[in-house]
């Protein structure tokens, strides 16, 4: 299984991405007008996209682009803070991945709520650079754990999955080189 998730935060690092080997990519930040062509692009190089649907600008994170986004553009998965969005996605058959930030106990204690009543298919955790974290919320739920935010270097992407995490989210461009390179993009 991949373990190194590619997230694109624009055109030219999608386009990398494209290129590498990696099979399935994150699209973070993107417009509107930009959505069909970029997944005509991945279908085009057979790569399978997950979309952050609360940074898809022009679109509302709510249920109606979420259902939306689901029937036109057929993602492999989908991104968003928002337990309806979770929810829409994972009716409507599509890869959910609830995505918390932890900036304390009562946030992780709010989460893990919203996450027992969604039950995504992923969590991801953010900041992903806490291992001790990823080990708490791996024994909380049975639910596999993306870790991102903050992940630098490859120790930091073991130390990460080490603790628990199923793969690692990252927008460093470095880090899906430096693994593609070695050939462990599956670790």
């Amino acid at each position: 299984m991949q373990k190194i998730f590619p997230a694109s935060r624009n055109m030219r690092d999608f386009e990398k991405f494209l290129q590498s080997s990696y099979e399935v990519g994150v699209f973070l930040d993107l417009h509107i007008s930009q959505l069909k062509n970029v997944h005509r692009m991945a279908q085009a190089h057979c790569k399978k996209m997950f979309y952050h649907m609360d940074l898809i600008h022009g679109l509302k994170n709510d249920d109606y682009a979420t259902e939306f986004v689901c029937q036109e553009i057929k993602p492999a998965g989908l991104i968003s803070t928002k337990a309806s969005v979770i929810m829409k996605a994972k009716q409507k058959g599509v890869l959910s991945v609830q995505r918390v930030f932890l900036l304390d106990s009562q946030a992780l204690e709010k989460n893990m709520k919203i996450v027992s009543k969604t039950q995504p298919d992923f969590l991801e955790v953010l900041p992903g650079a806490m291992p001790w974290i990823i080990e708490e919320i791996k024994d909380m739920v049975n639910i596999p754990i993306l870790a991102g935010g903050f992940i630098r270097t490859p120790e930091e992407v073991n130390n990460a999955l080490k603790a628990g995490a199923t793969g690692i989210t990252t927008s460093n461009v470095d880090l899906w080189n430096y693994y593609e390179e070695k050939g462990m993009k599956s670790l």
